[in-house]
């Protein structure tokens, strides 16, 4: 209570007329992420329900920790893997310095090792992506003379945990800048986009610097390191180069259950909180059961995977591995199961009515596996499917209406 009163007092200063007038955003910021705001929604975006915006945050955070925890000790625990079989003794550059400073040693069998060799790499990430983000929207929440916007805290989480583990920091502080000024503030901030602003800032780093985020070489956090995923393999060479590495060949009793289940659980190379389809199901789900996430889109978006993943392998005729993978393969792999859960999902940039979620989410569905098995230079299809269903999620809306009102209108429900 003390830090409310103290808050109080200071709100004068910072108000309308008063000395620090110009640095209004920034007091709200602080007040707003201690104390819920005793004022009511008055622009973008509305939630018809008692569950306020920050509280929709927060429970998209709760769902999303899980994969953060999980993907910094997977990134740690496949870099001590490689280190241990190319009997490397010390992670280069500060990483190795600091953690052998703190004691902690580079065996892929010691949980906390993982852990913390994998947190070298994602909380600079992370930092960079928050303090380069928050600064844009503390910038125009000042222009614009309104509050700093919750939304960010998503955002920032989320692209974070999109990004291979290698990626340099500069690179990070251009794509969070794209994702919060192009992507968002230039069409008015949270509630007015029309793209996911995470996926917009990783696609722009996917096309602007393609070998710092994309191919063989950037999902293991050890120089000179080149590994493919296994949705990269998949594609390139179906289940058998999944399971038995780029060789191929026949498959073993048992094999491809044990390599499933591992891309299941996320014990694989990857975007730093995107490998667990497990964690993504299970935080999916949370979101599902708060009516934070729309079902509606989760099961389009999965529908159309499944139906089209089928119809590739009926048309199969061993000219394009991708087309023989199953459907369980492309939930598995990937960011699949990340992007159905916490980007196709978003209320902003996806479609507003219930049956347009449907189409919105078959859509998400199809498109990815049409470009993972179609164009495998795209291997991760979920980030483009979304995006290009975003910019189709307003017609999408408007086809449904028109349908409505047709309907109510053949029924003698005239609108004026």
């Amino acid at each position: 209570m003390g830090l409310k009163r103290a808050l109080d007092r200071m709100r004068p200063l910072f108000d309308a007329g008063g000395r620090f007038e110009r640095l209004h955003a920034v007091f709200e910021a602080v007040d707003t992420f201690f104390y819920t705001p005793e004022d009511v929604a008055v622009v973008a975006p509305h939630v018809r329900d008692g569950l306020d915006l920050k509280r929709l945050m927060i429970y998209v955070w709760i769902a999303v920790f899980p994969c953060a925890l999980f993907g910094a000790w997977n990134v740690g625990y496949q870099a001590n893997v490689v280190m241990a079989d190319l009997d490397i003794l010390a992670a280069p550059g500060w990483r190795g310095e600091l953690l052998a400073l703190l004691g902690f040693g580079y065996d892929p069998a010691s949980i906390s090792a993982c852990l913390m060799h994998g947190f070298m790499y994602f909380l600079p990430i992370y930092i960079v992506t928050f303090v380069v983000g928050i600064a844009w929207e503390i910038l125009f929440a000042a222009i614009r003379n309104h509050e700093v916007n919750e939304g960010f805290f998503v955002t920032s989480i989320l692209f974070a945990l999109i990004l291979p583990p290698t990626i340099p920091l500069w690179q990070v502080a251009l794509g969070i800048t794209f994702a919060v000024v192009i992507a968002k503030e230039a069409f008015g901030g949270t509630g007015k986009n029309f793209l996911n602003p995470a996926l917009a800032g990783r696609a722009f780093l996917f096309f602007a610097y393609p070998a710092q985020i994309s191919g063989d070489s950037v999902w293991t956090a050890v120089d000179g390191f080149t590994g493919a995923t296994p949705l990269a393999l998949g594609t390139a060479g179906g289940v058998a180069a999944i399971v038995n590495g780029e060789a191929g060949g026949p498959l073993a009793a048992g094999a491809e259950w044990d390599a499933w289940l591992r891309a299941f659980v996320g014990v694989t190379q990857g975007s730093i909180g995107a490998t667990s389809a497990l964690l993504c199901l299970l935080g999916g789900l949370f979101l599902l059961i708060t009516r934070v996430a729309s079902w509606r889109i989760v099961f389009g978006v999965m529908a159309g995977m499944v139906v089209t993943s089928l119809l590739f392998n009926a048309l199969d005729g061993g000219v394009n591995p991708g087309m023989g993978l199953p459907w369980y393969w492309h939930f598995a792999t990937g960011g699949f199961a990340f992007g159905m859960m916490f980007m196709a999902t978003d209320p902003v940039s996806s479609s507003m009515t219930n049956a347009g979620r449907w189409i919105f989410g078959a859509l998400v569905g199809f498109l990815t596996v049409v470009i993972r098995v179609l164009n495998p230079a795209f291997p991760e299809g979920i980030m483009l499917a979304i995006l290009f269903a975003n910019l189709t999620a307003p017609l999408i809306d408007w086809g449904v209406m028109q349908a409505n009102i047709r309907r109510r209108n053949a029924r003698g429900l005239k609108y004026d």
